[in-house]
């Protein structure tokens, strides 16, 4: 028997009561994004997923295929009438079993999906402010750069965000520099050079970041570096914008008493739609 909000009952009536991913945790997920029965940038979700799975020490299924990992997605979202536009989130736990040392390795999935009104990227807001949450930091470390179900850092942040009127809130490391923004990678465009964290800094491996990486370095004239962003390089860019699969590029338009462009910004969304539109 356990208590349940106030409730003496079965524990077989909850079934977080062993689950890892509940109790530690002890999960890694991939967020996806569907556009006509087919999942963008597959290939780089699957070997992100994969790699996750090896760093926190998983067995990966022999099963676990991308083939298999697209056909699971893509039933789910044709049985819920989605596969023209959604996301799909497909978390992998740990089984029950343990304290802080698990009894396996083996693991458990579980994909839910919802629709997604537009098909293309598109800009989701004109003005969009932010600033930087300091009350927690990122550590400079691998486990930083996959996608756990540890994301406390994010959700605090996210109220501080809400609680001031924000849009968003950038993310420092614990060498004080600016790493992310709570739900995607952040870029910087100083004059013709476009700016990205390293990985190292302990930003997240993002597949959208890697997509933009890519995609920028075929705009003419303008140069793409990965190096650490400080707070006090904010005041000095041109453009600020944030990226994920889902959102696609959004830029920032304010931060603090600076205002932005989004000249690159736009070039970069319009480059991928030209791949999604192809996909």
């Amino acid at each position: 028997m356990i208590n349940f909000n106030g409730t003496i009952v079965s524990q077989d009536a909850n079934v977080l009561t062993q689950n890892r991913a509940f109790l530690y945790g002890d999960a890694v997920f991939e967020t996806v994004k569907i556009v006509n029965a087919k999942i963008l940038f597959l290939e780089d979700h699957y070997f992100r997923l994969m790699a996750s799975m090896r760093v926190v020490r998983m067995e990966i299924p022999m099963n676990f295929t991308m083939e298999y990992f697209e056909e699971q997605i893509l039933s789910l979202v044709a049985n819920n009438n989605l596969s023209s536009s959604s996301r799909a989130r497909i978390t992998v736990y740990r089984n029950d079993g343990g304290y802080y040392l698990p009894q396996t390795n083996d693991v458990s999935y579980l994909i839910h999906a919802t629709a997604i009104d537009q098909v293309l990227y598109s800009f989701e807001k004109e003005t969009y402010e932010v600033d930087l949450y300091k009350d927690f930091y990122i550590t400079k470390q691998l486990l930083s750069s996959i996608k756990t179900t540890n994301r406390i850092l994010n959700t605090t942040a996210s109220i501080y965000a809400s609680e001031n009127g924000l849009d968003n809130c950038l993310l420092l490391n614990d060498a004080k520099n600016v790493v992310e923004a709570i739900q995607g990678n952040l870029f910087m465009v100083v004059g013709n050079k476009l700016i990205s964290p390293p990985v190292s800094e302990g930003c997240l491996n993002g597949v959208m970041r890697k997509q933009v990486l890519e995609l920028a370095k075929k705009v003419e004239g303008l140069v793409v570096v990965e190096e650490v962003i400080s707070p006090f390089d904010l005041q000095k860019a041109d453009e600020l914008f944030v990226t994920n699969v889902i959102k696609g590029i959004q830029p920032i338009t304010k931060y603090r008493k600076k205002e932005f462009t989004i000249h690159y910004a736009t070039i970069l969304l319009q480059k991928l739609n030209e791949v999604v539109a192809a996909t």
